[in-house]
């Protein structure tokens, strides 16, 4: 893995967060409305289907867990970074460097604002394939306002280069 793309969060890294409680509110519904319908119904047809049907539900469901909860926002002296991904090949970083910086914004709506999870997007001032787009992260309105507090900072220091 690619030194810039190594996934170690230093010691003086800022952690942001991860994503919120609502994040895991869609496959919680499916979990517990169609998941129990539908292994009832492959336990009638047989035991064996029901077992295997409920074992592989169960792992996706964990693996979903633990994939939302892998997420975590950070900012250090180079830039800002999303940690994500639990599975090796899907384990990694991306950000957005200081000086690449153009904004961070929240999106606010009464249920972001009820639930205090937000939609974030950390955008990259060259281009749009290169900006951090997050949804359902907890207090996303604060990390956005530490993130434009922390890049002022740098900017009237002179610390871009």
């Amino acid at each position: 893995m690619d030194q810039d793309n190594a996934p170690n969060v230093g010691s003086d890294a800022v952690n942001l967060g991860g994503k919120s409680w609502t994040a895991y509110l869609g496959f919680a519904l499916v979990a517990i409305i169609i998941v129990p319908i539908a292994v009832a119904l492959a336990w009638r047809v047989s035991l064996g289907l029901g077992l295997t049907i409920l074992f592989f539900v169960l792992v996706i469901l964990t693996y979903q867990v633990l994939e939302i909860r892998s997420y975590q926002l950070y900012y250090d002296d180079v830039g800002i970074w999303l940690f994500s991904g639990i599975l090796p090949w899907k384990k990694g970083v991306v950000g957005v460097k200081w000086r690449d910086l153009d904004e961070a914004i929240y999106f606010q709506t009464f249920w972001s604002w009820l639930f205090k999870s937000y939609s974030m997007r950390i955008g990259h001032r060259f281009t749009k394939s290169s900006e951090i787009l997050l949804s359902h992260m907890a207090r996303g309105h604060e990390s956005v306002q530490k993130i434009n507090e922390q890049h002022q900072q740098l900017v009237r220091e002179n610390a871009l280069h």
